[in-house]
């Protein structure tokens, strides 16, 4: 029997490759849904590789912008994408930044990994400004994140006890009443939660299946797992199960849910 293993998040070049190049489009759709006025101060938790860092100081227009990621791996390539933003080593549930420091603090597809998500929450509300907007977005695992739905439906048919290792299982934070929940409890106003959908292309097979060798996050940490055979007789069958296009692509959806509120004034 399977146990839940450790999510792999260190190397930022293999996490584009997987669901990374799909965090821009999400990151400016999202930044759409806050509305955050122009020259604000920004933090950005659990930052990674920097594409919502990235997309703010591209639309937000902010007077500065704050990156804090556990991972230096991720923050290495973060530094390298977004230099004019600065960034920080530390953990979400306890930020190494003063009371009241932000206009603006967002999360990207970071909060469910967290293992205290209140206690995370409590640290974002805390470094926010009175009035300031507290948003994050993670992404739809149980139903709207085609990309991994597939690979996890094909895996737990060969191997049952892959449905643990499932994100969508393993993560019921990412549905849009507890993120309400969450939010509320929190003692945010104006909460919100909306769907953000972006289109996920691949050229053909092998640009699907080769970022899930590249072992950074909970599928491609299962698949290095298996042995050789195990690996071949995944794959065969993903080929028969994703929709293929007389062209050979493959064209999915990779949904995310954003959630929105407001500290007290």
């Amino acid at each position: 029997m399977l146990s839940p293993m450790a999510d792999v998040w260190a190397v930022g070049e293999a996490y584009e490759a997987y669901v990374g190049r799909w965090s821009g489009p999400v990151a400016r759709r999202f930044l759409r849904l806050l509305d955050v006025p122009v020259g604000r101060r920004w933090l950005d938790v659990g930052c990674g590789t920097g594409a919502l860092t990235a997309a703010v100081l591209e639309a937000g227009e902010p007077v500065e912008v704050v990156g804090v990621d556990p991972s230096e791996g991720f923050l290495a390539t973060a530094k390298h994408r977004v230099p004019r933003a600065s960034f920080q080593v530390g953990d979400a549930r306890s930020l190494p930044l003063p009371d009241r420091s932000f206009d603006a603090v967002v999360s990207g597809l970071a909060l469910n990994f967290v293992p205290d998500p209140v206690r995370a929450l409590a640290e974002c509300a805390r470094v926010a400004t009175p009035g300031a907007v507290v948003a994050a977005y993670v992404w739809d695992y149980a139903e709207g994140m085609a990309i991994t739905r597939f690979f996890w439906d094909a895996a737990t048919e060969l191997d049952p006890a892959a449905s643990a290792l499932h994100e969508g299982r393993r993560f019921p934070l990412c549905r849009p009443e507890p993120l309400r929940r969450l939010w509320a409890g929190a003692g945010l106003a104006e909460v919100r939660v909306d769907a953000v959908d972006v289109p996920a292309s691949f050229r053909d097979f092998d640009d699907y299946w080769r970022p899930f060798l590249g072992g950074q996050g909970p599928a491609p940490s299962y698949t290095a797992s298996l042995p050789e055979d195990g690996r071949r007789a995944l794959r065969d069958l993903l080929r028969t199960r994703l929709p293929t296009h007389s062209d050979g692509s493959i064209r999915l959806t990779a949904r995310a849910w954003a959630v929105r509120g407001v500290t007290p004034a």
